[in-house]
């Protein structure tokens, strides 16, 4: 990682003032309007904030379907967040950092969403070029303190329903990519990350979720 990225944050003391919890949470509108409030997020070295529990970066964890089925793909050995090569993933994101004058502007209550959508979209594109439209719905929350990785993440899991599959990988380390049924998804489980199997857990629900839209 670069020694001068900065990446959002939060304190881990507000999670805990929210209500703490394991895997996903499906109470989003209350958990996000707490995380955006003015004053909340900030940033802070990277080098730092992934050795600091007291200290959760905020992460858009983006999945993508198209016709029942979800784009997974295996992290490669470029892959930024070292802990997970090898994996299997169906979730596309990473941190949010400043671009360009962003953060001066990022605690005016006016901008902070939006800044945060502006940056989602802007992860997504740098690691896989989508030509399709889509459809964006926030679904849950995503944390798991049981490993060291996640007790430094919260991860907010977005759902892309896709018009087509027509999506490319454009990150060196985004390798075997192609869309899988939740079946097939359930039978590489065990070569998961942990935030993709909990998701997996959880597809029922956020279907039935996009649904009510």
């Amino acid at each position: 990682m670069p020694q001068d990225e900065q990446v959002l944050v939060f304190k881990r003391s507000l999670l805990d003032e929210i209500g703490n919890f394991h895997g996903l949470q499906f109470d989003v509108d209350r958990y996000l309007e707490k995380l955006f409030a003015p004053g909340v997020q900030r940033f802070m070295p990277r080098r730092l904030a992934e050795n600091d529990p007291s200290f959760k970066q905020i992460i858009p964890y983006v999945i993508m379907t198209h016709n029942g089925k979800y784009l997974s793909y295996v992290r490669g050995k470029r892959a930024g967040e070292t802990r997970l090569v090898g994996n299997r993933s169906i979730g596309i994101g990473g941190h949010i950092n400043p671009v360009d004058d962003d953060q001066a502007t990022l605690f005016d209550s006016d901008y902070r969403r939006e800044l945060y959508q502006r940056a989602v979209e802007r992860e997504v594109e740098e690691e896989i070029t989508i030509r399709a439209g889509h459809t964006d719905r926030i679904v849950a929350l995503l944390n798991d303190d049981s490993k060291e990785v996640g007790q430094v993440h919260l991860g907010i899991v977005h759902c892309w329903t896709l018009d087509s599959p027509d999506v490319s990988k454009r990150e060196q380390m985004i390798t075997q990519m192609s869309f899988m049924t939740p079946d097939e998804l359930q039978q590489e489980r065990d070569n998961m990350e942990t935030w993709s199997s909990l998701c997996l857990d959880g597809l029922e629900q956020m279907h039935k979720l996009m649904l009510l839209e």
